[in-house]
């Protein structure tokens, strides 16, 4: 199992990925958006989305688990 983590706070902007996709290493998974910018979050591994922890509209913390990938 490999998370995806945001390394900084802000706001979900929009979730590009659903519980059951297939994803691979680098692909954008959530867009975040901190001080008027969007920050794209990516997968760090190629396999399924096991558990989206996020929705569109939430404030992350930097560190938040945003998804679980099932390699």
């Amino acid at each position: 199992m490999k998370e995806v983590k945001t390394d900084m706070a802000g706001n979900v902007w929009k979730v590009l990925v659903s519980d059951g996709d297939s994803i691979k290493s680098g692909d954008n998974v959530v867009i975040l958006e901190s001080m008027k910018m969007e920050i794209p979050i990516q997968a760090g591994a190629d396999g399924k989305v096991k558990n989206v922890n996020v929705h569109e509209g939430d404030f992350v913390e930097e560190g938040k688990v945003l998804l679980e990938i099932e390699i």
